[in-house]
This record gives C-alpha cells, sequence and structure tokens, in this order.
C-alpha cells in the first residue's frame, strides 16, 4: 500500500505513561516505521517530559492554543501554525501554563524508541536528565 489514512474519529489518544498527557501515536496507527509521529494534548498544567534523543530530529508544530517549550535554557512561546526544530541531543520540554488546552503535533526522524517503561535506568538518565517527571520552573 502506498498510503494509510487514520480518521480523527478512529484515532486511539491515551495519557503517557509518565507525566499523564492525552497523546496520540499517529505513526503506529498509520503503520509507519520511518518516523515517530503524534499529536500531544496539554492540558492547563501539564507538562511533557524535559528529554532529549539519542539520533532523533524533531519537529514541533503547534496547532491550537499558546505552545510554550524550552530548549536548553532558553524559553520559546510560540503562536497557532508556528513550527520548531529540535536537533539530536539537545535537551527539550513542551509545556502549558497558559488557561487553554495547547495541541501540539510532534514528528521526529529517524524513529527512535521512547517507551520510559521498558528502558534501563542508564537510558533513563542519558535521555531524561532531571527524571522522566520533572516539571518546568513555570509548573513546579
Amino acid at each position: 500500500m502506498s498510503y494509510s489514512v487514520l480518521p480523527a474519529a478512529d484515532a486511539f489518544w491515551r495519557p503517557s505513561n509518565q507525566m499523564g498527557v492525552l497523546n496520540t501515536d499517529l505513526a503506529k496507527q498509520l503503520g509507519t516505521a520511518g518516523l515517530g509521529a503524534r499529536l500531544w494534548r496539554l492540558r492547563p498544567g501539564q507538562a511533557s517530559t524535559r528529554h532529549r534523543h539519542r539520533r532523533q530530529t524533531e519537529l514541533y508544530v503547534v496547532l491550537e492554543g499558546t505552545g510554550r517549550i524550552r530548549v536548553e535554557d532558553e524559553l520559546l512561546t510560540l503562536e497557532p501554525l508556528s513550527a520548531l526544530v529540535v536537533d539530536p541531543g539537545v535537551v527539550r520540554q513542551v509545556f502549558n501554563d497558559t488557561d487553554e488546552d495547547a495541541l501540539w503535533l510532534v514528528v521526529g526522524t529517524p524513529a527512535e524508541a521512547a517507551n520510559t517503561l521498558e528502558m534501563t535506568p542508564e537510558q533513563l538518565a542519558e535521555l531524561y536528565p532531571d527524571g522522566p517527571k520533572a516539571l518546568p520552573p513555570e509548573l513546579a
């Protein structure tokens, strides 16, 4: 098959393992292994994990709401439909310190496993420098 479609109504959403952020794994549901792709819906007061990737470059696009992200020590605020690319090895954390939901599309390549429940303590320490549940200062 040369393409795959996932109707919005059929997407499977679940809370993330560590931070409880509602997300849907688009790449898995569309049957592609070449890249990672998820939608993340952050409610007010929520954050993704502060993390880095070994090999994966990630594209972040704010679809709804105000996008707040810290890349290393730089704090960015993005308007809807704004985009950001983060290189491998760079620490990043998406969070929501506003009063409205924020919806992000995050696409990364090459695909890289990110299931914290399957990682060794050494892998967790490398990818999550402050642990997999660290909140940004804005939400601490």
